[in-house]
């Protein structure tokens, strides 16, 4: 029997409460359903000024034709060759690569980017509570000379296309080598520090990275009071989290036992307690959103099974790592109470993929959201596309595009879908995609 590995392709000084916080802090403390607020001196939440809420009611919503935009390990953007240049030439190349993105994702008709924000413990914005992403210079910390999150929101919306700030939600590093450990480290001297040593206790290591544990509800907190930060002071059109939320490998399990301990009274299982935790999250940064500003979007994209029918009757007929028990992620649940805008499964199968059917996961989905207000976007495997596989060979079948077709035609052709993202934007520049491109330009282009 064939069984599909799920693997994510994604994959200050002590400080005073300004009164213009008030309102921030106090839509954390309604959010919270687990805990007091965050007793950290050293991790305040962010001074907001105080804006009108929109007022107007939803406009209809086009069909979303998006792109996931990566920052982490510089997959996307920005060039790797602009990190040593000087701070001038950097700042240049770095700008014009996104404007040059841009104006391509533009021609193919692309309206939407999920631009990612938070990689791992570091910002690309101007951040009162995480430190200068080392994705723009090189060093944790050191001020890029720009901000890369407002610039991206100023040239979207001058070309008409919405921005969707993406954020890894528990990812600290994405490896644990003594290096990264050093210039964690070194983060001590800053303003802000690296929640690695403001927050030691909050630390631990999964999948071979450093993570926060889920199960703190401090830690969960101060993840919503960095969501808050960017709703309140950039005009994003959306929030999106990732599927990482417990991210384990075989060899590199998270040992939480002593949180579970600590907050596990009353759950029948670990794995129940975690799925609570992660429910824990997604609840208190949604009730934050809309408390903050209802018209952006919240979203999730999950891995793109969520359970198995051989192992629930509510589940699809795949054979698949499931993000119920992979990642102890009630995704479906989440849809069923309201908690999202919208929900983008990562289906990176094709039609004839057995054990994981597109077809077979985006019908399931849409049956999903029908009784509800979530808006479905499916996640298609844009970087498969032109890459020999056995097990897939549909991908490279006339440069990939009759799978491609098939996808978004039964995209189109169910009313429960209302989009569809590409993973991911740099795939759009390589030679094997080039018939595909093309044909996305054909079918989704000005």
């Amino acid at each position: 029997m064939e069984f599909i590995i799920a693997c994510s392709a994604h994959s200050p000084r002590v400080a005073t409460l300004k009164k213009s916080a008030t309102l921030l802090a106090a839509a954390l403390f309604l959010a919270s359903c687990s805990s007091e607020p965050p007793k950290s001196l050293v991790t305040p939440l962010p001074t907001v000024t105080s804006k009108p809420l929109p007022t107007s009611p939803a406009q209809p919503h086009e069909p979303v034709r998006g792109v996931w935009l990566t920052t982490v390990s510089r997959l996307d953007w920005p060039p790797i060759s602009s990190v040593n240049a000087s701070p001038a030439n950097r700042i240049n190349q770095q700008q014009q690569a996104l404007i040059d993105k841009l104006d391509k994702l533009k021609s193919l008709g692309i309206n939407t980017v999920f631009f990612q924000v938070k990689p791992d413990g570091t910002a690309l914005w101007r951040s009162k509570i995480l430190p200068w992403s080392d994705m723009m210079t090189g060093k944790i910390g050191e001020d890029p000379g720009y901000d890369p999150l407002q610039f991206m929101l100023d040239e979207a919306h001058k070309r008409g296309m919405k921005v969707h700030a993406w954020f890894n939600p528990y990812r600290v590093s994405t490896n644990v080598k003594p290096s990264t450990v050093n210039e964690l480290n070194n983060t001590l001297s800053l303003h802000p520090a690296s929640v690695f040593v403001l927050h030691r206790d909050w630390i631990r290591t999964a999948g071979d990275r450093f993570v926060l544990d889920p199960g703190i509800p401090d830690a969960r907190d101060w993840i919503t009071s960095i969501v808050a930060e960017v709703v309140s002071n950039y005009a994003i059109d959306g929030v999106q989290f990732d599927d990482y939320f417990y991210t384990e490998s075989p060899g590199s399990t998270l040992n939480d036992n002593a949180t579970f301990r600590q907050y596990g009274q009353g759950y029948a299982s670990k794995a129940d307690w975690r799925r609570h935790n992660t429910q824990q999250l997604i609840e208190q940064v949604s009730r934050t959103i809309k408390q903050l500003k209802p018209n952006v979007e919240f979203g999730v994209s999950p891995a793109g099974v969520w359970r198995n029918l051989s192992h629930d009757p509510a589940g699809s007929d795949t054979r698949g790592a499931a993000a119920y028990d992979e990642a102890y992620a009630d995704t479906r649940k989440w849809v069923q109470m309201g908690l999202l805008d919208y929900i983008a499964p990562q289906l990176y199968w094709p039609f004839a993929r057995q054990a994981a059917r597109y077809d077979v996961l985006a019908n399931w989905w849409a049956n999903v959201v029908k009784p509800t207000h979530t808006r479905l976007y499916i996640g298609v495997a844009l970087y498969k596309i032109g890459e020999a596989s056995k097990m897939e060979p549909d991908w490279t079948v006339n440069g990939g595009v009759p799978e491609l077709k098939k996808q978004l035609d039964l995209n189109e052709s169910v009313p429960q879908i209302n989009g569809t993202i590409l993973f991911r934007e740099n795939y759009l520049n390589q030679p094997q995609t080039q018939q595909a491109v093309n044909y996305l330009r054909s079918r989704w282009g000005n």
